[in-house]
């Protein structure tokens, strides 16, 4: 039943000038996405401009958080521990890149339900991947 383990080093992100308030927030537990003003789109990765019509009118938003693996891959060869990345489908409906974590990487399943969690990178840095909400059971 492999996991994503502690001990697996997570790299630094390269940053790019303007990721700060993406940062800033992931270190509180927030995930942000950007809304363009002029087409209503929502997008991640943040960028100064929408990909959609090209407009510099974008705000930062807050994500719930919440999504389904739109497709993964278990890496279990080479150095180093097992490891999942993903697609995974915002609710708010962009598709990122991510990691797949605190979980058995055997259980993990297309259209299954996420949630972000943040993870500490080598260098501090909060960088936000995903675990499968589980269903509780009174």
């Amino acid at each position: 039943m492999p996991t994503f383990s502690e001990a697996r080093k997570i790299s630094d992100p390269a940053l790019n000038p303007g990721d700060e308030p993406y940062f800033a927030a992931a270190a509180q537990g927030r995930l942000l996405v950007k809304v363009c003003s002029r087409c209503e789109q929502t997008h991640h990765y943040p960028r100064v401009i929408c990909p959609f019509c090209w407009s510099s009118d974008v705000q930062w938003a807050d994500s719930k958080g919440t999504g389904v693996i739109y497709t993964y891959s278990v890496t279990r060869r080479g150095a180093g521990t097992p490891y999942c990345i993903a697609y995974v489908t915002l609710d708010e409906g962009p598709t990122i890149l991510t990691n797949i974590v605190d979980t058995d990487l055997d259980a993990v399943r297309i259209g299954q339900r996420v949630k972000v969690v943040f993870k500490t990178s080598e260098g501090g840095t909060s960088i936000p991947m995903f675990t499968p909400v589980t269903s509780q059971t009174p």
